[in-house]
C-alpha cells in the first residue's frame, strides 16, 4: 500500500495539518512508511500573490521540517512529471519516508464560475492566456516526433469527449439522489434498503465482579516487590486499592477496568496521545 496525499499550494503552506502530520511521519506507532505528497502548485494559491501569503520561496518548504526531498517539476513536461513521480515512487519505496513533488503550474481558469482572475493577476493571467495548452504542446511533439499521428491524436480525444458527454447524459435521467451511494463504503447489513440504519442492538459487555475485583486490585499493586514509587504514586495507587474494596469507581479505575478486561480476552490494547507515555491516564 502507498499513501498520496494531493494538496494545493496555498494548502500545503497555510494548512497547520499539513506540519503537524509531517511531524507525525516517522513516528514508529504513526507512520505510513513514506506518504508521496503531490502539491498542484498553481502558483496563486486562491488568488493571493505568494509574497503575500507565506514567508519562504516555495510553498513546499514546509516538508524541510522532515528533511523531505521536494522535487519542483515543470508541470508542462508531462515527461519530466513521469520522471519524478517514479523517482518519488523509488524513494519511498527504499527509504520507507515522505516525500513531495511539487507541480509547478498554472490555472487557467478562475477559482469557480463566479470568479474572475484578471481582476487580482492581471500580468500573470495576460501571460497564461498565450501559454499553449500542455495536451496540445504534448501532442504536437508526438507527432512530430512521429510517435503517433494527428488521426490517433483526434481519435483519443474524440473518444475522451463521449464518454463525458454520455456520462453528463445519463446523469439528467437519475431523479433520486440515494445518499448511501454517496458513502465512502455503505458498511454491508448496517444499513437497510432505504438507507435506514437497521435496529442497533449491542452484545452485553458485562463481566462478573470478581474479575472487575481482580483488575482493580492489580491496578492498585506494584509489579516489583521493594520497589521504591514515589509517594505522590503510592497515595494514588492507595486511593484506587480503598475504591475497589469499598465498590466505588472514578473515570480512571473505570479505564482501568475497561482496559483490562479487553486485555484478559487476550485483546490488544494501544493508547495513544501525548500523555500517555508519562502515564497520565
Amino acid at each position: 500500500v502507498m499513501s498520496i496525499l494531493l494538496h494545493g499550494d496555498a494548502a500545503f503552506a497555510g494548512q497547520g495539518v499539513v506540519y503537524e502530520t509531517f511531524h507525525l511521519s516517522d513516528l514508529p506507532s504513526y507512520t505510513t512508511n513514506g506518504t508521496i505528497h503531490v502539491v498542484v502548485n498553481n502558483q496563486i494559491g486562491f488568488t493571493t500573490d505568494p509574497r503575500m501569503a507565506r514567508s519562504s520561496p516555495y510553498p513546499t518548504d514546509v516538508a524541510r521540517v522532515v528533511n523531505a526531498p521536494i522535487f519542483h517539476v515543470n508541470a508542462d513536461d508531462p515527461e519530466a512529471v513521469m520522471y519524478v513521480c517514479n523517482v518519488a515512487a523509488e524513494w519511498r519505496n527504499t527509504f520507507n519516508k515522505d516525500v513531495v513533488v511539487d507541480l509547478v503550474c498554472y490555472r487557467r481558469r478562475g477559482h469557480n464560475e463566479m470568479d474572475e482572475p484578471m481582476f487580482t493577476q492581471p500580468l500573470m493571467y495576460k501571460q497564461i492566456h498565450k501559454q499553449v495548452p500542455v495536451l496540445k504542446k504534448y501532442a504536437d511533439k508526438l507527432i512530430a516526433d512521429g510517435t503517433v499521428t494527428l488521426q490517433e491524436f483526434e481519435e483519443e480525444i474524440a473518444k475522451y469527449d463521449r464518454i463525458c458527454e454520455e456520462a453528463y447524459t445519463r446523469s439528467k435521467d437519475n431523479k433520486i439522489l440515494h445518499i448511501k451511494h454517496w458513502l465512502d463504503s455503505p458498511w454491508p447489513g448496517f444499513f437497510n434498503v432505504d438507507g435506514e440504519p437497521k435496529s442497533m442492538s449491542c452484545p452485553p459487555t458485562g463481566i462478573s465482579e470478581d474479575l472487575l475485583t481482580h483488575i482493580g486490585n492489580v491496578a492498585s499493586s506494584v509489579p516489583v516487590e521493594d520497589f521504591k514509587i514515589h509517594s505522590g504514586l503510592s497515595r494514588i495507587l492507595k486511593a484506587r486499592l480503598e475504591m475497589t474494596k469499598n465498590r466505588v469507581v472514578d473515570w480512571a479505575l473505570a479505564e482501568y477496568m475497561a482496559f483490562g478486561s479487553v486485555l484478559k480476552e487476550g485483546i490488544h490494547v494501544r493508547l495513544s496521545g501525548q500523555d500517555v507515555e508519562r502515564g497520565t491516564f
